[in-house]
């Protein structure tokens, strides 16, 4: 059975144009894939803390030395990664906010890079433990920015992907939505064109 796990990380939830987006491409894909699974994440309305020291040092202690508090804020990182493991598709819903990317994915992305679960360090620099998977992003921004030097989402969030071991990273971009309604509309128009296209 397949299984693809859905981030949807817009402010507004489901009301986000990026989550909009994601959730179209699930439908169209779930069409094509009628006995796959669909894990869905949304972290507007179940946001996850940001990290701090305490969860730092529970990360990176051994099994062993973890005290109870350490292993409960474990577990609720391995309950992440467990999602993201079982996934062969990776949809990302993506805003943009302030020129760069939601601080709850910025959340997510901290709880799940965990050295010796999801990467690991090697004579030859850091390998990616989660190999295998392919990932669409559906990235909604107010300007223009894709192919820019202001455009920090992509090449942050291919990094970071690549780091875990997911290097196979296709984003489509509904750019100009804040630049009139004509821009707007043919912006959102090619975006769901592009995702029936992949989910085909």
């Amino acid at each position: 059975m397949k299984t693809l796990l859905q981030l949807n990380t817009s402010l507004f939830s489901t009301g986000g144009q990026s989550s909009q987006l994601a959730d179209q491409f699930v439908a169209a894909w779930r069409a094509n894939n009628t006995d796959a699974r669909v894990i869905a994440r949304d972290l507007a309305s179940k946001p996850l803390p940001h990290l701090d020291a305490e969860r730092f040092l529970a990360y990176t202690a051994s099994a062993e030395e973890r005290s109870p508090k350490q292993q409960a804020l474990v577990a609720e990182s391995d309950v992440l990664i467990d999602e993201i493991r079982q996934a062969e598709l990776i949809v990302l819903g993506l805003p943009m906010y302030n020129f760069g990317i939601p601080s709850t994915l910025k959340a997510y992305f901290d709880h799940i890079a965990r050295a010796g679960v999801t990467f690991r360090y090697t004579a030859n620099g850091p390998e990616g433990l989660l190999g295998g998977k392919k990932a669409y992003v559906f990235a909604a921004r107010g300007g223009l920015y894709a192919g820019t030097p202001r455009d920090s989402q992509t090449t942050y969030v291919s990094d970071f992907l690549a780091f875990v071991g997911i290097s196979d990273v296709e984003f489509v971009y509904a750019e100009g939505l804040n630049m009139g309604e004509p821009r707007k509309q043919a912006a959102l128009a090619d975006a769901r064109q592009r995702l029936h296209e992949l989910a085909a």
